[in-house]
């Protein structure tokens, strides 16, 4: 049985027990996104932190660790726990960062913006501000993921003998739309949205097959399980989450997080969420057709054919 062991050591393994590069710190340009998505999971005097170096990168950079705690009325110890939750080895590290991104941010470039959508919006608002956030969590997404990370999972899903996917509600969405990309250039994908099929599927895993499981919360239970079962049979592990200290991980092999804007009233996570897992989804999808190119052309070119009678005119038929 494969044995369980914690995120630090599963980032330093790779996909057949190999070490890979550790875990990358978040870009600079990151932490904002880092903090909206590790905000609900910390607690109240490590958001406090967190809020005051994404608020003031270029104040909190010239600040001790001590200075930084009487700042923000906590400890250094919670300054410390703060910086390594947003994936610096240290508050040196995190210091560093806010001083590039104060440098950033010192060339003019406008802040992102982000507006809630109000009960009473104009409907022309509403295009404008879904807009604005959808580029914003694309642009989050893009800048926190791990590029060792997600390298490692391409790898695993190319070559893979078999990739099961796990998803709920809309996550199984996302996980349909890569299991069909994957079936169209020639590789074997399944993607469960029935809990129970997921696990009877799981347990049926072995070394050389791969499961992902797609959850924003990393706390589903009915996605977690037959990861679990999945990682106890010696599959490679794929969590793709918002939620990078969430239940999930711990039988991930491979975390891929995801960014999500502010959660309101008429635009739930669930929204957001989605938009990010696509991209993470179809930067896996394109990662792997790379690799198995001279394989994933000709298979993606007869699927083409195969459904081309269906998108032409049916003239001359009752």
């Amino acid at each position: 049985m494969k044995e369980t062991f914690s995120p630090s050591v599963r980032a330093l393994r790779g996909v057949s027990g190999a070490p890979v590069l550790p875990v990358t710190p978040p870009d600079p340009g990151a932490l904002a996104a880092k903090v909206r998505t590790l905000a609900p999971s910390m607690t109240r005097s490590m958001q406090r932190v967190a809020e005051a170096v994404a608020g003031d990168p270029a104040g909190c950079a010239h600040l001790t660790v001590t200075a930084l705690a009487v700042r923000t009325g906590t400890s250094e110890a919670t300054v410390v726990r703060t910086a390594r939750l947003l994936g610096y080895p240290g508050y040196r590290d995190l210091r560093l960062a806010l001083a590039a991104l104060a440098a950033q941010q010192a060339t003019g470039a406008p802040p992102a913006m982000t507006a809630d959508i109000a009960v009473d919006d104009p409907l022309g608002d509403v295009v404008t501000k879904l807009a604005m956030e959808e580029q914003q969590t694309l642009a989050d997404t893009a800048a926190q993921l791990d590029m060792a990370q997600l390298e490692a999972a391409v790898a695993a899903l190319a070559a893979a003998r078999r990739t099961d996917i796990y998803g709920i509600a809309a996550s199984a969405l996302v996980g349909q739309d890569l299991a069909q990309k994957l079936l169209r250039i020639g590789l074997i994908a399944h993607a469960h949205a029935d809990p129970h099929l997921a696990v009877t599927n799981a347990v049926q895993l072995r070394p050389g097959d791969v499961a992902l499981a797609i959850t924003h919360s990393g706390t589903t239970h009915d996605v977690i399980e037959p990861l679990r079962a999945a990682f106890d049979r010696g599959a490679t592990t794929i969590a793709i989450t918002g939620r990078p200290d969430g239940a999930v991980t711990q039988y991930a092999d491979l975390v891929l997080t995801t960014s999500t804007s502010r959660e309101s009233e008429l635009r739930p996570a669930a929204m957001s969420s989605r938009t990010s897992q696509l991209l993470v989804v179809d930067c896996l999808f394109i990662g792997v057709a790379q690799r198995t190119y001279e394989d994933a052309a000709p298979a993606l070119s007869a699927s083409y054919e195969a459904l081309a009678h269906r998108h032409s005119p049916r003239s001359g038929r009752a």
